[in-house]
């Protein structure tokens, strides 16, 4: 899925919830599925989605590789523990 394509899926869910047709938590769950499904598809090629994870915790992030990806999680993580593990989500 690529970007357009998530933002008219959320644009279609917030429609229905103005019409009432979905409640709150409903909208809630199909929009995080859109963007999971748009991390999961990621398609730029210089790039990747990758999961950082340390002590049970953890982010996901954009990055060229698995060092950037390290580096952008301990940008974005103030208490980011020493060790952390990097795994590629995209393709």
């Amino acid at each position: 899925m690529d970007r357009i394509s998530a933002i008219r899926n959320v644009e279609e869910v917030l429609g229905e919830f103005e019409r009432g047709e979905v409640d709150l938590a409903g909208m809630e769950q199909r929009v995080q599925a859109i963007l999971r499904t748009y991390v999961s598809e990621f398609d730029v090629p210089e790039l990747a989605v990758y999961r950082v994870t340390g002590d049970d915790r953890g982010v996901v992030v954009v990055a060229a590789g698995p060092t950037e990806a390290r580096d952008r999680a301990r940008d974005l993580w103030a208490d980011a523990p020493q060790a952390l593990d990097v795994a590629r989500v995209s393709d």
